[in-house]
């Protein structure tokens, strides 16, 4: 799966596109952060304009090395980059992958970005590269992001105890949630609905 994964794939809905993480997207990722200063959320690890480069760096090489594929979330309407996500943790052997590193400027929350990103990163996952289940993971104290993960369908695993350092030294408890592929029908028909009939996660 490391090297199943085309340098350039682009993935295209009607909401938005997401295309590979550049350098040059910098600014353009520095102020979608701005819009709600999403670095001050302190369960996330969202990057301000002072350590941008250094988040785009790890992430490019990352996926240097296979272990993931980060990409910038375009807004169709504007054609403006508002966010990114990634698929990381690939596991070609075991077919299986996490999403995640996922944010999006404020005034995009809860529009349709989110449902229709991961809409088009689970179909690539499962029709594409056949995975038999693809991961979630979040802060305990994350709970929008923890609703906002069980709306789509995943179910919840467990919960991983110590299972990080926090840069100020405190510990991070991580909920893992789920979605294998017996399930996949089922969530991508909810999905589909839950963007005609604008119900969000």
């Amino acid at each position: 799966m490391k090297n199943c994964i085309p340098h350039a794939l682009t993935l295209k809905g009607d909401i938005v596109t997401l295309i590979p993480l550049e350098q040059a997207h910098k600014d353009a990722l520095g102020s979608a952060a701005e819009d709600g200063k999403l670095w001050e959320l302190w369960f996330t690890s969202v990057p301000c304009k002072n350590t941008m480069d250094d988040y785009i760096d790890h992430a490019l090489a990352d996926k240097l090395s296979g272990e993931a594929f980060p990409f910038s979330v375009i807004d169709n309407a504007s054609g403006r980059i508002i966010g990114c996500t990634r698929f990381y943790n690939l596991q070609q052997s075991h077919r299986r992958l996490e999403i995640g590193y996922t944010w999006y400027a404020k005034s995009h929350q809860r529009s349709g970005v989110n449902t229709e990103c991961k809409l088009l990163l689970l179909t690539y996952a499962f029709e594409t590269l056949h995975c038999i289940a693809v991961q979630f993971m979040t802060d305990w104290f994350n709970t929008t992001s923890k609703n906002a993960i069980a709306r789509l369908g995943a179910k919840k695993d467990g919960i991983l105890r110590n299972h990080r350092i926090n840069e100020d030294g405190s510990f991070r408890e991580s909920v893992v949630f789920s979605i294998i592929s017996q399930e996949w029908i089922g969530v991508k028909k909810t999905l589909q609905m839950m963007l005609s009939r604008k119900q969000l996660p």
